[in-house]
C-alpha cells in the first residue's frame, strides 16, 4: 500500500479556535432566512465523486466546517477540489496513489469514514482510521466493515487503522444489516456500484439524504434502485462518468429554525426548504400548537398567536426515518420547556444524546433524566441567561435557541461545534432580529 511512503503518522491535533457565543434573549424571532444544503448529503455525495475520474459539480453545498475538513482530507489523498465560489464545489478524482485517510480527519468528523467504500471499490486498497466525530454515543463502523466484506473485501484492524483491499474487483452480494444504518447503507452503495455482479441491501436507510445519494449516483451511470422502501438494489458498473447535481435542502437546519419560531413565538419564513423531508416533525408541531405552512420551496411559521398555555405537551420519540429524526430531538425539546404540561422524550437511536439536557437545566428548565434513553420535561419553564458548554453539534444549535427564550444574557461555549454543521448560524439568527454575537474564549 503506497510502499513510496512508509507508513508512520503521528497525531498532533490542531489547535481549535475557542469561540463563544453571546446571546441576550427574550425576542421574538421575526423575518425571512434562507436554509442550506443538507451537511449529511453534501458529505456522502462528496466521497461518491471519488468513484470516478471525471469532473463532478455540486452546488448548494452547505459553507460548513465538515466540507472544509472533507475537503481537506480528498486534497491530501490526491483528488482536485476546486471552490470557484460560494457553494459550489467541483471534484475530480484521477490517480489517487496515496489512499490514507489519517487519524487527524477522523478524530475531527466521522464522516470521513464514507470513504472506505468508493475508495475501496475503485482502487482496490484503503488504509482509514477508525471514526471520531460527536459524542452522542457508540457509532461503531463493523457494521460498514462487515458490508465490505460481505463484498469480497479482505479487511484487517491493526493500531487503529483498517487495513483494507479488495483481490481484483469486489463482487455483488447479499448485504443484511443487524439494525437500520444510514451511513452504512451509503457506504455500501458506494461500494457496490463499481462491484461485479448484483448487489441487494437490506434493511436499507430511507433517509431523504440517502435518496439524494441514489439520484446522484444514478447520474454517474450507476444502476440503483430502491425496490422496496426498506431495499435497494445495485448492478454494478465497470466505469462511472461525472456528473452534475445540487445538494438536498437540509431538513436539520430547517427544524431547527421552526422550533427556534416556536420556541419565541415568532413569525418566520424559511426559503430554499420543503416540508417533504419533515413529516413526523410537522406531526409534534402541530399537536403542540405551532403553526407551519408549507409552499413549493418555502415553510412558513407563526407562533405569534401562541402564549405558554397554548403550547401543548408532547411525547416523542426518535426513530429513522420516517420517523422524528434525532437530530431534531435536541430542538425539539427545547420547544417542550415551554409547554404546558409533562412531556416525554424517548431517544430511541443514541445512548448518550440527553447528556445535553443536564445543559438546559442549568438555564432552569424543569427535566429529569431518567436514564440514557428517557427524560421528562415540566413546562412551561422560564428560562434564564447561564454560562452553558456544547457537547455536540446538534445540542449547541438548540442551545442558541433555549439562550433565545431566556431571560437575560446566556454565554455559549463551544461555538465550534455549531460551525461543523451549520452555514453562519449566528448571522441567520441576527437576520431574524435576534441578538447574538460570536467572542473569542476569554473576552
Amino acid at each position: 500500500m503506497a510502499d513510496a511512503r512508509p507508513f508512520h503518522w503521528e497525531f498532533k491535533p490542531e489547535p481549535v479556535a475557542r469561540e463563544v457565543f453571546r446571546v441576550e434573549g427574550g425576542r421574538r424571532l421575526s423575518g425571512s432566512v434562507s436554509v442550506g444544503g443538507a451537511k449529511n448529503a453534501a458529505l456522502k455525495l462528496m466521497a461518491a465523486a471519488t468513484l470516478t475520474g471525471e469532473r463532478c459539480r455540486f452546488t448548494n453545498v452547505p459553507e460548513i466546517e465538515d466540507v472544509r475538513v472533507l475537503t481537506e482530507v480528498l486534497r491530501d489523498i490526491g483528488v482536485t477540489v476546486d471552490h470557484p465560489e460560494r457553494n459550489v464545489y467541483e471534484i475530480a478524482s484521477g490517480d489517487v496513489d496515496w489512499l490514507f485517510v489519517p487519524l487527524e480527519a477522523a478524530a475531527k468528523m466521522r464522516a470521513s469514514f464514507i470513504l472506505l467504500g468508493p475508495l475501496l471499490t475503485r482502487f482496490g486498497r484503503v488504509i482509514i482510521s477508525n471514526p471520531g466525530g460527536d459524542r452522542i454515543g457508540r457509532r461503531p463502523v463493523n457494521l460498514h466493515v462487515d458490508a465490505m466484506r460481505a463484498l469480497g473485501a479482505e479487511i484487517d484492524y491493526r493500531n487503529g487503522y483498517y487495513f483494507a483491499k479488495a483481490p481484483g474487483r469486489l463482487r455483488g452480494g447479499a448485504i443484511n444489516f443487524p439494525q437500520i444504518t444510514v451511513m452504512g447503507t451509503e457506504n455500501a452503495m458506494l461500494a457496490a456500484v463499481l462491484a461485479d455482479g448484483h448487489t441487494t441491501i437490506e434493511p436499507a436507510a430511507r433517509e431523504p439524504e440517502v435518496d439524494d445519494l441514489i439520484e446522484f449516483l444514478r447520474k454517474m451511470g450507476a444502476q440503483v434502485e430502491r425496490t422496496a422502501p426498506n431495499r435497494i438494489e445495485i448492478e454494478g458498473r465497470r466505469r462511472l462518468r461525472g456528473a452534475d447535481h445540487s445538494v438536498v435542502p437540509d431538513r436539520i437546519e430547517a427544524g431547527t429554525f421552526i422550533a427556534a419560531a416556536g420556541a419565541t413565538h415568532g413569525k418566520i419564513t424559511l426559503t430554499g426548504a420543503t416540508c417533504d423531508h419533515l413529516g413526523s416533525f410537522l406531526d409534534v408541531m402541530a399537536s403542540m400548537g405551532v403553526s407551519v405552512s408549507c409552499g413549493a420551496d418555502t415553510i412558513e411559521v407563526d407562533a405569534t398567536n401562541a402564549d405558554l398555555e397554548d403550547l401543548a405537551c408532547c411525547d416523542i420519540e426518535t426513530q429513522p426515518y420516517p420517523g422524528l429524526a434525532t437530530d431534531l430531538q435536541p430542538p425539539t425539546c427545547v420547544l417542550l420547556t415551554q409547554a404546558r404540561g409533562s412531556s416525554r422524550v424517548h431517544e430511541a437511536v443514541f445512548e448518550d444524546r440527553l447528556e445535553w439536557l443536564v445543559e438546559l437545566r442549568r438555564m432552569g428548565a424543569d427535566v429529569e433524566i431518567e436514564d440514557q434513553h428517557h427524560a421528562v420535561i415540566n413546562g412551561p419553564s422560564p428560562l434564564h441567561g447561564a454560562d452553558v458548554e456544547i457537547g455536540d453539534l446538534r445540542a449547541g444549535a438548540s442551545l442558541i435557541l433555549a439562550a433565545l427564550v431566556a431571560d437575560g444574557v446566556t454565554h455559549i461555549r463551544g461555538a465550534h461545534h455549531v460551525h461543523r454543521g451549520y452555514e453562519k448560524i449566528d448571522a441567520k439568527f441576527l437576520e431574524l432580529g435576534a441578538r447574538i454575537e460570536r467572542l473569542s474564549e476569554g473576552t
